[in-house]
Protein backbone atom coordinates (compact mmCIF):
# COMPACT_ATOMS: atom_id res chain seq x y z
CA UNK A 1 0.00 0.00 0.00
CA UNK A 2 1.38 3.69 -0.84
CA UNK A 3 2.06 5.54 1.86
CA UNK A 4 -0.42 7.98 0.12
CA UNK A 5 -3.13 6.01 -0.22
CA UNK A 6 -5.99 5.62 2.65
CA UNK A 7 -5.85 2.96 4.94
CA UNK A 8 -9.04 0.40 4.33
CA UNK A 9 -10.00 0.90 7.25
CA UNK A 10 -11.50 4.40 5.72
CA UNK A 11 -12.32 2.83 2.33
CA UNK A 12 -16.46 1.95 2.70
CA UNK A 13 -16.96 2.18 -1.06
CA UNK A 14 -17.56 -1.15 -2.45
CA UNK A 15 -15.51 -2.15 -5.91
CA UNK A 16 -17.72 -3.02 -8.97
CA UNK A 17 -16.64 -5.81 -11.24
CA UNK A 18 -15.35 -3.19 -13.76
CA UNK A 19 -13.69 -1.48 -10.97
CA UNK A 20 -11.84 -4.69 -10.21
CA UNK A 21 -11.17 -5.70 -13.85
CA UNK A 22 -10.14 -2.76 -15.38
CA UNK A 23 -6.72 -3.54 -16.42
CA UNK A 24 -3.89 -0.70 -15.25
CA UNK A 25 -2.78 0.06 -18.69
CA UNK A 26 -6.29 1.75 -18.96
CA UNK A 27 -5.58 3.57 -15.43
CA UNK A 28 -2.59 4.86 -16.41
CA UNK A 29 -3.63 6.47 -19.75
CA UNK A 30 -6.50 7.75 -17.49
CA UNK A 31 -4.08 9.69 -15.50
CA UNK A 32 -2.54 11.01 -18.20
CA UNK A 33 0.11 10.04 -20.40
CA UNK A 34 3.11 11.76 -21.79
CA UNK A 35 6.38 11.64 -23.96
CA UNK A 36 8.35 11.71 -20.84
CA UNK A 37 6.33 8.57 -19.64
CA UNK A 38 6.51 7.06 -23.28
CA UNK A 39 10.90 7.29 -23.07
CA UNK A 40 10.80 6.21 -19.68
CA UNK A 41 9.23 3.11 -20.15
CA UNK A 42 10.53 2.23 -23.83
CA UNK A 43 14.22 2.46 -21.80
CA UNK A 44 13.02 0.18 -19.04
CA UNK A 45 11.39 -2.22 -21.89
CA UNK A 46 14.78 -2.24 -23.49
CA UNK A 47 16.49 -3.01 -20.17
CA UNK A 48 14.21 -5.76 -19.69
CA UNK A 49 14.30 -7.47 -23.23
CA UNK A 50 18.23 -7.63 -23.15
CA UNK A 51 17.70 -9.67 -19.99
CA UNK A 52 14.57 -11.70 -20.69
CA UNK A 53 16.35 -12.52 -24.32
CA UNK A 54 18.79 -15.32 -22.85
CA UNK A 55 17.13 -16.54 -20.10
CA UNK A 56 14.01 -17.40 -22.09
CA UNK A 57 16.27 -19.68 -24.99
CA UNK A 58 17.69 -21.09 -21.90
CA UNK A 59 14.41 -22.00 -19.69
CA UNK A 60 12.92 -23.06 -22.77
CA UNK A 61 16.18 -25.35 -23.47
CA UNK A 62 15.96 -26.76 -20.24
CA UNK A 63 11.98 -27.46 -20.50
CA UNK A 64 12.84 -30.02 -22.66
CA UNK A 65 11.27 -27.90 -26.02
CA UNK A 66 13.17 -25.80 -28.15
CA UNK A 67 14.54 -22.26 -27.89
CA UNK A 68 12.38 -20.10 -29.86
CA UNK A 69 9.18 -21.37 -27.69
CA UNK A 70 10.61 -19.38 -24.58
CA UNK A 71 10.71 -16.22 -26.82
CA UNK A 72 7.32 -16.78 -28.47
CA UNK A 73 6.23 -17.27 -24.87
CA UNK A 74 7.97 -14.28 -23.82
CA UNK A 75 6.45 -12.05 -26.67
CA UNK A 76 2.86 -13.30 -26.67
CA UNK A 77 2.51 -13.90 -23.03
CA UNK A 78 4.59 -10.88 -21.87
CA UNK A 79 2.55 -8.78 -23.90
CA UNK A 80 -0.89 -9.92 -22.73
CA UNK A 81 0.07 -9.66 -19.03
CA UNK A 82 1.58 -5.89 -19.57
CA UNK A 83 -1.80 -5.00 -21.35
CA UNK A 84 -4.45 -6.57 -19.40
CA UNK A 85 -2.61 -7.20 -15.78
CA UNK A 86 -3.65 -5.73 -12.51
CA UNK A 87 -0.13 -4.64 -11.65
CA UNK A 88 1.80 -1.55 -13.22
CA UNK A 89 4.92 -2.80 -13.48
CA UNK A 90 4.55 -6.99 -14.33
CA UNK A 91 6.80 -8.31 -16.45
CA UNK A 92 5.50 -11.58 -17.74
CA UNK A 93 7.42 -14.79 -19.46
CA UNK A 94 8.97 -17.99 -19.20
CA UNK A 95 10.04 -18.51 -15.31
CA UNK A 96 12.70 -20.84 -13.81
CA UNK A 97 9.82 -22.39 -11.60
CA UNK A 98 8.45 -24.01 -14.44
CA UNK A 99 11.33 -26.16 -16.03
CA UNK A 100 10.63 -29.19 -14.02
CA UNK A 101 6.89 -29.48 -14.52
CA UNK A 102 7.20 -28.60 -18.20
CA UNK A 103 10.32 -31.00 -19.10
CA UNK A 104 8.07 -34.22 -16.80
CA UNK A 105 5.36 -33.06 -19.15
CA UNK A 106 7.19 -32.83 -22.25
CA UNK A 107 8.54 -36.11 -21.61
CA UNK A 108 5.23 -37.67 -20.40
CA UNK A 109 3.29 -36.06 -23.47
CA UNK A 110 4.83 -34.18 -26.26
CA UNK A 111 5.14 -30.81 -26.92
CA UNK A 112 1.69 -31.08 -28.31
CA UNK A 113 0.59 -32.20 -24.70
CA UNK A 114 2.03 -29.14 -22.92
CA UNK A 115 0.64 -27.01 -25.48
CA UNK A 116 -2.54 -28.13 -25.09
CA UNK A 117 -2.00 -28.28 -21.01
CA UNK A 118 -1.11 -24.35 -21.52
CA UNK A 119 -4.16 -23.35 -23.00
CA UNK A 120 -6.33 -25.38 -20.26
CA UNK A 121 -3.87 -23.78 -16.97
CA UNK A 122 -4.73 -20.06 -19.17
CA UNK A 123 -8.72 -21.15 -18.63
CA UNK A 124 -7.94 -22.05 -15.39
CA UNK A 125 -6.40 -19.03 -14.30
CA UNK A 126 -9.26 -16.89 -15.83
CA UNK A 127 -11.85 -18.63 -13.80
CA UNK A 128 -9.66 -18.21 -10.87
CA UNK A 129 -9.54 -14.51 -11.49
CA UNK A 130 -13.13 -13.87 -12.10
CA UNK A 131 -14.24 -15.87 -9.30
CA UNK A 132 -12.04 -13.77 -7.29
CA UNK A 133 -9.90 -16.43 -5.70
CA UNK A 134 -6.31 -14.56 -6.22
CA UNK A 135 -7.14 -13.25 -2.58
CA UNK A 136 -6.85 -16.28 -1.20
CA UNK A 137 -3.68 -17.11 -2.54
CA UNK A 138 -1.30 -14.37 -0.53
CA UNK A 139 -2.04 -17.38 2.07
CA UNK A 140 0.42 -19.06 0.80
CA UNK A 141 2.62 -19.85 3.86
CA UNK A 142 6.58 -18.70 3.70
CA UNK A 143 8.33 -21.81 4.58
CA UNK A 144 6.33 -23.53 0.99
CA UNK A 145 7.71 -21.02 -0.93
CA UNK A 146 11.14 -21.01 0.07
CA UNK A 147 10.89 -24.74 0.04
CA UNK A 148 9.99 -25.15 -3.47
CA UNK A 149 11.37 -22.67 -4.77
CA UNK A 150 14.65 -24.15 -3.12
CA UNK A 151 14.01 -27.49 -4.58
CA UNK A 152 13.06 -26.24 -8.04
CA UNK A 153 16.82 -24.29 -8.02
CA UNK A 154 18.53 -27.93 -6.95
CA UNK A 155 16.54 -29.32 -9.94
CA UNK A 156 17.08 -26.71 -12.16
CA UNK A 157 20.90 -26.99 -11.13
CA UNK A 158 21.18 -30.84 -11.85
CA UNK A 159 19.46 -30.20 -14.87
CA UNK A 160 22.23 -28.45 -16.37
CA UNK A 161 25.16 -30.62 -15.39
CA UNK A 162 25.26 -32.12 -19.11
CA UNK A 163 25.71 -29.27 -21.03
CA UNK A 164 27.85 -27.80 -17.94
CA UNK A 165 30.55 -30.38 -18.77
CA UNK A 166 29.49 -31.34 -22.69
CA UNK A 167 28.75 -34.78 -21.28
CA UNK A 168 27.75 -37.45 -23.70
CA UNK A 169 25.15 -39.90 -22.66
CA UNK A 170 24.34 -43.77 -23.93
CA UNK A 171 20.66 -42.54 -23.77
CA UNK A 172 17.92 -40.70 -22.86
CA UNK A 173 19.03 -38.40 -19.48
CA UNK A 174 16.68 -39.88 -16.88
CA UNK A 175 14.28 -37.53 -15.33
CA UNK A 176 14.23 -38.35 -11.76
CA UNK A 177 16.55 -36.99 -10.04
CA UNK A 178 18.52 -39.71 -8.14
CA UNK A 179 18.61 -42.11 -11.52
CA UNK A 180 19.50 -38.48 -13.67
CA UNK A 181 22.43 -38.23 -10.93
CA UNK A 182 23.26 -41.65 -11.83
CA UNK A 183 23.42 -41.47 -14.96
CA UNK A 184 25.28 -38.28 -15.02
CA UNK A 185 27.90 -39.69 -12.84
CA UNK A 186 28.31 -43.05 -15.15
CA UNK A 187 28.89 -40.35 -18.32
CA UNK A 188 31.67 -38.00 -16.59
CA UNK A 189 34.69 -39.42 -18.21
CA UNK A 190 32.97 -38.12 -21.88
CA UNK A 191 33.29 -34.67 -20.53
CA UNK A 192 34.13 -31.66 -23.01
CA UNK A 193 36.82 -29.13 -22.26
CA UNK A 194 35.75 -26.73 -24.23
CA UNK A 195 32.47 -26.57 -22.87
CA UNK A 196 34.15 -26.60 -19.40
CA UNK A 197 35.79 -23.31 -20.26
CA UNK A 198 32.72 -21.62 -22.07
CA UNK A 199 30.43 -22.35 -19.02
CA UNK A 200 33.09 -21.01 -16.48
CA UNK A 201 33.30 -18.21 -18.15
CA UNK A 202 29.57 -17.38 -18.33
CA UNK A 203 29.25 -18.14 -14.67
CA UNK A 204 32.21 -15.92 -14.09
CA UNK A 205 31.57 -13.14 -16.09
CA UNK A 206 27.83 -12.64 -15.25
CA UNK A 207 28.91 -13.11 -11.60
CA UNK A 208 32.11 -10.10 -11.85
CA UNK A 209 29.89 -7.73 -14.09
CA UNK A 210 26.91 -7.94 -10.80
CA UNK A 211 29.73 -6.79 -8.40
CA UNK A 212 31.85 -4.52 -10.98
CA UNK A 213 29.09 -3.07 -13.32
CA UNK A 214 25.83 -4.13 -11.85
CA UNK A 215 23.71 -2.21 -14.71
CA UNK A 216 25.59 -4.01 -17.58
CA UNK A 217 23.40 -6.55 -18.99
CA UNK A 218 25.77 -9.77 -17.88
CA UNK A 219 23.55 -12.58 -18.92
CA UNK A 220 23.34 -10.84 -22.34
CA UNK A 221 27.07 -9.91 -22.82
CA UNK A 222 27.99 -13.28 -21.91
CA UNK A 223 26.06 -14.68 -25.19
CA UNK A 224 27.22 -12.73 -26.94
CA UNK A 225 31.21 -12.92 -26.24
CA UNK A 226 30.78 -17.13 -26.07
CA UNK A 227 28.89 -17.22 -29.08
CA UNK A 228 31.69 -15.19 -30.96
CA UNK A 229 34.55 -17.31 -29.56
CA UNK A 230 32.62 -20.22 -30.57
CA UNK A 231 31.66 -19.46 -34.26
CA UNK A 232 35.52 -17.48 -34.81
CA UNK A 233 37.94 -20.55 -33.10
CA UNK A 234 35.61 -23.39 -34.04
CA UNK A 235 34.82 -24.63 -30.86
CA UNK A 236 33.85 -28.57 -30.51
CA UNK A 237 30.84 -27.89 -28.95
CA UNK A 238 27.03 -27.93 -28.95
CA UNK A 239 25.17 -24.59 -29.91
CA UNK A 240 21.93 -23.50 -30.83
CA UNK A 241 22.39 -24.49 -34.70
CA UNK A 242 24.21 -27.89 -34.02
CA UNK A 243 20.98 -29.64 -31.54
CA UNK A 244 18.01 -27.28 -33.02
CA UNK A 245 19.03 -26.23 -36.20
CA UNK A 246 18.04 -22.31 -35.51
CA UNK A 247 15.54 -19.97 -34.51
CA UNK A 248 12.81 -18.89 -36.65
CA UNK A 249 12.61 -15.05 -37.99
CA UNK A 250 8.82 -15.34 -37.53
CA UNK A 251 5.84 -16.43 -35.01
CA UNK A 252 3.52 -18.84 -35.88
CA UNK A 253 0.05 -17.98 -36.69
CA UNK A 254 -2.53 -18.61 -33.85
CA UNK A 255 -3.93 -22.51 -34.43
CA UNK A 256 -5.02 -24.76 -31.45
CA UNK A 257 -3.02 -27.13 -30.51
CA UNK A 258 -3.84 -31.07 -30.93
CA UNK A 259 -7.10 -32.02 -29.13
CA UNK A 260 -8.91 -34.83 -27.75
CA UNK A 261 -11.14 -35.45 -25.03
CA UNK A 262 -8.58 -38.59 -24.05
CA UNK A 263 -5.15 -36.04 -24.47
CA UNK A 264 -7.46 -33.24 -22.41
CA UNK A 265 -8.03 -36.01 -19.65
CA UNK A 266 -4.22 -37.05 -19.41
CA UNK A 267 -2.62 -33.63 -19.27
CA UNK A 268 -5.64 -32.20 -16.88
CA UNK A 269 -3.40 -32.99 -13.80
CA UNK A 270 -0.49 -30.89 -15.66
CA UNK A 271 -2.84 -28.10 -16.25
CA UNK A 272 -3.60 -27.52 -12.82
CA UNK A 273 -0.17 -27.71 -11.50
CA UNK A 274 0.72 -25.21 -14.36
CA UNK A 275 -1.69 -23.14 -13.83
CA UNK A 276 -1.38 -23.33 -9.55
CA UNK A 277 2.75 -22.42 -9.68
CA UNK A 278 1.72 -19.50 -12.24
CA UNK A 279 -0.42 -17.70 -9.97
CA UNK A 280 1.76 -17.94 -6.74
CA UNK A 281 4.60 -16.76 -8.75
CA UNK A 282 2.63 -14.37 -10.49
CA UNK A 283 1.46 -12.97 -7.39
CA UNK A 284 4.43 -12.99 -5.59
CA UNK A 285 6.20 -10.74 -8.34
CA UNK A 286 3.52 -8.67 -8.09
CA UNK A 287 3.78 -8.05 -4.46
CA UNK A 288 7.54 -7.60 -4.71
CA UNK A 289 6.94 -4.69 -7.17
CA UNK A 290 4.03 -3.18 -4.57
CA UNK A 291 6.64 -3.17 -1.69
CA UNK A 292 9.65 -1.67 -4.41
CA UNK A 293 7.26 1.27 -5.88
CA UNK A 294 4.23 1.63 -3.30
CA UNK A 295 1.28 1.15 -5.45
CA UNK A 296 -1.04 -1.56 -5.09
CA UNK A 297 -1.59 -4.46 -7.54
CA UNK A 298 -5.33 -6.43 -8.16
CA UNK A 299 -4.44 -9.67 -7.71
CA UNK A 300 -7.89 -11.03 -9.52
CA UNK A 301 -7.15 -8.84 -12.53
CA UNK A 302 -3.47 -10.15 -12.65
CA UNK A 303 -4.88 -13.73 -12.92
CA UNK A 304 -7.10 -13.08 -15.85
CA UNK A 305 -4.01 -11.47 -17.34
CA UNK A 306 -2.15 -14.13 -16.81
CA UNK A 307 -4.72 -16.42 -18.19
CA UNK A 308 -4.98 -14.86 -21.20
CA UNK A 309 -1.14 -14.49 -21.12
CA UNK A 310 -1.10 -18.57 -21.28
CA UNK A 311 -3.75 -18.98 -23.80
CA UNK A 312 -2.77 -17.13 -26.32
CA UNK A 313 1.11 -17.98 -25.63
CA UNK A 314 -0.21 -21.72 -25.84
CA UNK A 315 -2.45 -20.67 -29.09
CA UNK A 316 1.49 -19.50 -30.65
CA UNK A 317 3.36 -22.42 -29.85
CA UNK A 318 4.99 -21.29 -26.76
CA UNK A 319 5.19 -22.16 -23.37
CA UNK A 320 4.05 -21.23 -19.78
CA UNK A 321 3.81 -17.71 -18.52
CA UNK A 322 3.89 -15.61 -15.22
CA UNK A 323 5.18 -13.30 -13.95
CA UNK A 324 8.86 -13.24 -13.14
CA UNK A 325 10.51 -11.48 -10.26
CA UNK A 326 13.76 -10.42 -11.41
CA UNK A 327 12.38 -9.31 -14.74
CA UNK A 328 9.70 -7.12 -12.57
CA UNK A 329 12.40 -5.72 -10.23
CA UNK A 330 14.28 -4.76 -13.30
CA UNK A 331 11.33 -3.06 -14.83
CA UNK A 332 11.36 -1.17 -11.53
CA UNK A 333 14.52 -0.48 -10.76
CA UNK A 334 14.88 1.32 -14.99
CA UNK A 335 12.85 3.45 -14.36
CA UNK A 336 8.74 2.29 -15.67
CA UNK A 337 6.37 4.29 -15.44
CA UNK A 338 3.46 1.77 -16.61
CA UNK A 339 2.30 -1.52 -18.47
CA UNK A 340 3.67 0.06 -21.72
CA UNK A 341 7.36 -0.70 -20.37
CA UNK A 342 6.31 -4.71 -20.32
CA UNK A 343 4.61 -4.53 -23.61
CA UNK A 344 7.49 -2.62 -25.49
CA UNK A 345 10.00 -5.49 -23.92
CA UNK A 346 7.85 -7.68 -25.90
CA UNK A 347 8.23 -5.32 -29.24
CA UNK A 348 11.50 -5.73 -28.82
CA UNK A 349 11.98 -9.09 -28.55
CA UNK A 350 9.80 -9.92 -31.50
CA UNK A 351 12.43 -7.34 -33.40
CA UNK A 352 15.35 -9.77 -32.66
CA UNK A 353 13.35 -13.16 -33.79
CA UNK A 354 12.22 -10.66 -37.18
CA UNK A 355 15.75 -9.36 -37.97
CA UNK A 356 18.55 -11.59 -36.03
CA UNK A 357 17.50 -14.30 -35.14
CA UNK A 358 20.26 -16.71 -37.82
CA UNK A 359 23.14 -14.98 -35.33
CA UNK A 360 21.68 -17.02 -32.40
CA UNK A 361 22.68 -20.33 -34.47
CA UNK A 362 26.32 -19.84 -33.05
CA UNK A 363 25.23 -19.75 -28.68
CA UNK A 364 26.76 -22.39 -27.16
CA UNK A 365 24.56 -24.37 -24.63
CA UNK A 366 27.48 -25.22 -22.47
CA UNK A 367 26.91 -20.75 -21.68
CA UNK A 368 23.02 -21.17 -21.51
CA UNK A 369 23.83 -23.96 -19.07
CA UNK A 370 26.20 -21.28 -16.79
CA UNK A 371 23.01 -18.69 -16.82
CA UNK A 372 20.59 -21.22 -16.06
CA UNK A 373 23.15 -22.11 -12.67
CA UNK A 374 23.45 -18.65 -11.68
CA UNK A 375 19.90 -18.51 -11.90
CA UNK A 376 19.59 -21.53 -10.21
CA UNK A 377 21.63 -20.41 -7.13
CA UNK A 378 20.04 -17.09 -6.86
CA UNK A 379 16.50 -18.08 -6.83
CA UNK A 380 17.86 -20.80 -4.29
CA UNK A 381 16.90 -18.44 -1.41
CA UNK A 382 19.49 -19.71 0.69
CA UNK A 383 19.73 -16.92 3.60
CA UNK A 384 16.18 -17.38 4.21
CA UNK A 385 16.37 -21.31 3.96
CA UNK A 386 18.96 -21.28 6.75
CA UNK A 387 16.71 -18.75 9.15
CA UNK A 388 13.68 -20.75 8.93
CA UNK A 389 15.55 -23.85 9.86
CA UNK A 390 16.72 -21.66 12.71
CA UNK A 391 13.48 -19.89 13.53
CA UNK A 392 11.08 -22.91 14.70
CA UNK A 393 10.43 -26.13 14.66
CA UNK A 394 7.72 -25.77 13.31
CA UNK A 395 9.46 -23.58 9.88
CA UNK A 396 11.67 -25.84 9.61
CA UNK A 397 9.31 -28.91 9.85
CA UNK A 398 7.28 -27.33 6.61
CA UNK A 399 10.38 -25.70 4.91
CA UNK A 400 11.87 -29.48 4.78
CA UNK A 401 8.71 -31.41 3.91
CA UNK A 402 8.06 -29.05 1.18
CA UNK A 403 11.61 -29.30 -0.07
CA UNK A 404 12.29 -32.55 -0.11
CA UNK A 405 8.59 -33.58 -1.53
CA UNK A 406 9.48 -31.05 -4.70
CA UNK A 407 13.26 -32.90 -5.14
CA UNK A 408 12.07 -36.66 -4.67
CA UNK A 409 8.62 -36.93 -5.18
CA UNK A 410 6.34 -33.63 -6.71
CA UNK A 411 6.02 -30.13 -7.35
CA UNK A 412 2.22 -29.91 -6.61
CA UNK A 413 2.49 -32.69 -4.01
CA UNK A 414 5.32 -30.30 -1.83
CA UNK A 415 3.13 -27.50 -2.19
CA UNK A 416 -0.17 -29.09 -1.04
CA UNK A 417 1.24 -31.09 1.91
CA UNK A 418 3.52 -28.05 2.94
CA UNK A 419 0.33 -25.54 2.99
CA UNK A 420 -1.32 -28.21 4.93
CA UNK A 421 1.49 -28.22 7.37
CA UNK A 422 1.60 -24.71 7.34
CA UNK A 423 -2.09 -23.70 7.95
CA UNK A 424 -2.01 -25.85 10.75
CA UNK A 425 0.66 -23.68 12.33
CA UNK A 426 -0.70 -20.41 11.50
CA UNK A 427 -4.14 -21.59 13.05
CA UNK A 428 -1.94 -22.50 16.17
CA UNK A 429 -0.06 -19.27 16.28
CA UNK A 430 -2.98 -16.62 15.52
CA UNK A 431 -4.59 -18.85 18.32
CA UNK A 432 -2.17 -16.99 20.78
CA UNK A 433 -2.05 -13.56 18.97
CA UNK A 434 -3.38 -10.85 20.44
CA UNK A 435 -3.74 -6.91 20.27
CA UNK A 436 -4.47 -6.76 16.56
CA UNK A 437 -6.78 -3.68 15.66
CA UNK A 438 -10.63 -4.03 14.84
CA UNK A 439 -10.11 -1.82 12.19
CA UNK A 440 -7.10 -3.30 10.20
CA UNK A 441 -8.06 -6.37 7.63
CA UNK A 442 -5.40 -9.65 8.16
CA UNK A 443 -5.09 -9.50 4.22
CA UNK A 444 -5.71 -6.38 2.29
CA UNK A 445 -8.57 -6.56 -0.17
CA UNK A 446 -8.58 -5.61 -4.05
CA UNK A 447 -10.14 -2.04 -4.23
CA UNK A 448 -11.27 0.08 -7.35
CA UNK A 449 -8.46 2.50 -8.94
CA UNK A 450 -10.37 5.60 -7.96
CA UNK A 451 -11.59 4.36 -4.76
CA UNK A 452 -12.11 7.50 -2.73
CA UNK A 453 -11.75 9.92 -5.04
CA UNK A 454 -8.29 11.75 -6.36
CA UNK A 455 -5.18 9.26 -7.02
CA UNK A 456 -2.25 10.39 -6.22
CA UNK A 457 0.07 10.44 -9.09
CA UNK A 458 2.62 7.89 -8.78
CA UNK A 459 5.87 9.59 -8.29
CA UNK A 460 9.08 7.58 -9.98
CA UNK A 461 11.35 8.93 -7.71
CA UNK A 462 11.88 6.64 -4.59
CA UNK A 463 11.23 3.59 -6.77
CA UNK A 464 14.02 5.10 -9.03
CA UNK A 465 16.30 6.05 -5.76
CA UNK A 466 19.96 5.37 -6.55
CA UNK A 467 20.65 5.35 -2.72
CA UNK A 468 17.74 4.35 -0.77
CA UNK A 469 14.99 1.24 -1.31
CA UNK A 470 11.80 1.78 0.12
CA UNK A 471 9.61 -1.71 0.38
CA UNK A 472 6.05 -1.08 2.09
CA UNK A 473 4.29 -3.73 3.72
CA UNK A 474 0.87 -3.81 4.62
CA UNK A 475 -1.62 -6.53 6.57
CA UNK A 476 -0.68 -9.08 8.69
CA UNK A 477 3.12 -9.36 8.65
CA UNK A 478 3.50 -13.43 8.99
CA UNK A 479 5.29 -16.22 7.04
CA UNK A 480 3.19 -15.71 4.15
CA UNK A 481 4.40 -12.45 3.27
CA UNK A 482 8.03 -12.43 4.47
CA UNK A 483 9.60 -13.78 1.33
CA UNK A 484 9.08 -10.08 -0.20
CA UNK A 485 11.35 -9.03 2.18
CA UNK A 486 14.29 -10.82 1.81
CA UNK A 487 13.69 -11.29 -2.15
CA UNK A 488 14.07 -7.17 -2.24
CA UNK A 489 17.43 -7.34 -0.56
CA UNK A 490 18.58 -10.22 -2.38
CA UNK A 491 18.12 -9.28 -5.95
CA UNK A 492 17.33 -5.18 -5.47
CA UNK A 493 19.19 -3.71 -2.52
CA UNK A 494 22.47 -5.01 -1.81
CA UNK A 495 23.85 -2.23 -4.04
CA UNK A 496 22.10 0.63 -2.67
CA UNK A 497 22.85 2.26 0.75
CA UNK A 498 20.29 2.15 2.45
CA UNK A 499 16.75 0.16 2.63
CA UNK A 500 13.69 1.40 4.29
CA UNK A 501 10.77 -1.01 5.25
CA UNK A 502 7.78 0.56 6.12
CA UNK A 503 5.31 -1.02 8.77
CA UNK A 504 2.51 1.66 9.42
CA UNK A 505 -0.32 -0.73 7.46
CA UNK A 506 0.96 -3.73 9.62
CA UNK A 507 -1.38 -4.51 12.44
CA UNK A 508 0.52 -8.02 12.85
CA UNK A 509 3.97 -9.68 13.20
CA UNK A 510 4.95 -13.21 14.56
CA UNK A 511 7.94 -14.38 15.40
CA UNK A 512 8.90 -16.26 12.35
CA UNK A 513 8.42 -12.62 10.34
CA UNK A 514 10.24 -11.12 12.70
CA UNK A 515 13.32 -13.63 12.51
CA UNK A 516 13.22 -13.17 8.87
CA UNK A 517 13.70 -9.24 9.81
CA UNK A 518 16.46 -9.74 12.35
CA UNK A 519 18.26 -12.29 9.46
CA UNK A 520 17.65 -9.21 6.98
CA UNK A 521 19.60 -6.59 9.23
CA UNK A 522 22.46 -8.64 9.70
CA UNK A 523 22.87 -9.44 6.10
CA UNK A 524 22.42 -5.38 5.07
CA UNK A 525 24.46 -4.59 7.70
CA UNK A 526 27.54 -7.31 5.84
CA UNK A 527 26.76 -5.71 3.20
CA UNK A 528 27.02 -2.15 4.50
CA UNK A 529 23.34 -1.20 3.97
CA UNK A 530 21.74 0.88 6.66
CA UNK A 531 18.29 -0.46 7.33
CA UNK A 532 15.49 1.24 8.72
CA UNK A 533 12.05 0.39 10.04
CA UNK A 534 9.41 2.94 9.95
CA UNK A 535 5.78 3.24 10.87
CA UNK A 536 6.05 0.09 13.67
CA UNK A 537 3.15 -0.30 16.41
CA UNK A 538 4.34 -1.06 19.94
CA UNK A 539 3.81 -4.46 19.76
CA UNK A 540 5.22 -5.01 16.20
CA UNK A 541 8.46 -3.20 17.74
CA UNK A 542 8.15 -5.47 20.74
CA UNK A 543 8.15 -8.48 18.59
CA UNK A 544 10.71 -6.91 15.98
CA UNK A 545 12.96 -6.21 19.26
CA UNK A 546 12.73 -9.84 21.13
CA UNK A 547 13.99 -11.50 17.49
CA UNK A 548 17.26 -9.31 17.72
CA UNK A 549 15.96 -6.81 15.05
CA UNK A 550 17.97 -3.97 17.46
CA UNK A 551 20.49 -1.28 16.88
CA UNK A 552 22.94 -0.79 15.24
CA UNK A 553 21.52 -3.20 12.50
CA UNK A 554 18.33 -1.76 12.46
CA UNK A 555 16.95 2.07 12.98
CA UNK A 556 13.46 2.56 14.24
CA UNK A 557 11.85 6.06 12.61
CA UNK A 558 8.32 7.32 12.86
CA UNK A 559 7.94 8.04 8.94
CA UNK A 560 9.61 6.89 5.37
CA UNK A 561 10.17 10.67 4.73
CA UNK A 562 12.31 10.79 8.35
CA UNK A 563 14.11 7.68 7.06
CA UNK A 564 15.03 8.85 4.12
CA UNK A 565 16.09 12.10 4.83
CA UNK A 566 18.73 10.44 7.17
CA UNK A 567 19.86 7.99 5.08
CA UNK A 568 20.88 10.76 2.27
CA UNK A 569 22.40 12.62 5.17
CA UNK A 570 24.44 9.75 6.41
Amino acid sequence: MSAQEPSVASFVERPTFRDLFTPKLVTILREGYGLAALRADALAGLTVAIVALPLSMAIAIASGSTPERGLYAAIVGGFFVSALGGSRFQIGGPAGAFIVLVASAVERHGIDGVLLATLMAGAFLMIAGFLRIGTYIKFIPYPVTVGFTAGIAVIIFASQIKDLFGLTLSGKEPGELVAKLDALTGAFGTYNPAAIALAAFTIGLIVGLKKLRPHWPGMLIAVVVTGLATGLLGLPVETIGTRFGGLPSTIPLPHLPAFSLEKVHAVLPDAIAFALLGAIESLLSAVVADGMTGRRHRSNCELVAQGVANMGSALCGGLCVTGTIARTATNVRAGARGPIAGMLHAVFLLLFILLAAPLASHIPLAALAGILVTVAWNMAEKHEFLTLLKSSRGDAVVLLATFLLTIFRDLTEGIIVGFALGAVLFINRMATATGIEEDAPLVPVDRADMANGKRTPYDPTLATDSAVVVYRLSGAFFFGTASTVGAVLDRIADQRKAFVIDFTAVPFVDSTAANVIAGTARKAQRHGVRLFITGASIAARRTLLAAGAREPEVSYRSTIEDAVSEAHRS
